[in-house]
C-alpha cells in the first residue's frame, strides 16, 4: 500500500522534479508543470476544496483516460471537474510502491518537456 510520502519519494527520483508539497497536500512538478497533486475534494456542495493525501490526481494521455478508468475502477476514478482533462484520480491505498512508480513515471512523461522525456526513455 502506497501513501503520500512514497509518492513524494518516488517522484523526486525522476529528473527535474520539484516537490512543492506541504503537510496538507502533495504538489509535484516537472519543468514547472504539474504532473501529480493531492485531489482537492469538495466535501460539501459549494464548500471549500480540501486536499486529500490518500488520493492523487495524475496526468495521463487523454486518449487513454477512459481505458484506464474502465480497466481498474478500484484504483482509478474521476469527477466531473476533470471531464475533458488528461487527469485521473488514484487511490493510493490501492497500489503498491512499484506500481505507484510506474504511474508517476507515466504522469511525469505527460508533463516533461519533449527533449527531457526523450533522454529519460529507455532506448
Amino acid at each position: 500500500m502506497a501513501d503520500a510520502a512514497a509518492a513524494r519519494r518516488i517522484a523526486v527520483s525522476l529528473p527535474q522534479v520539484s516537490d512543492r508539497s506541504t503537510e496538507a497536500s502533495v504538489v509535484l512538478r516537472v519543468a514547472g508543470k504539474l504532473f501529480a497533486w493531492s485531489w482537492p475534494e469538495r466535501a460539501q456542495p459549494k464548500g471549500p476544496r480540501v486536499p486529500r493525501l490518500d488520493v492523487l490526481a495524475v496526468l495521463c494521455p487523454i486518449e487513454a483516460k477512459e481505458t484506464i478508468l474502465e480497466a481498474e475502477p478500484d484504483k482509478f476514478f474521476t469527477t466531473a471537474h476533470y471531464n475533458g482533462y488528461p487527469t485521473v484520480l488514484l487511490r493510493l491505498d490501492a497500489v503498491d510502491e512499484a506500481e505507484l512508480g510506474s504511474i508517476l513515471t507515466s504522469a511525469w512523461l505527460c508533463a516533461a518537456p519533449k527533449a527531457l522525456a526523450e533522454q529519460f526513455r529507455p532506448a
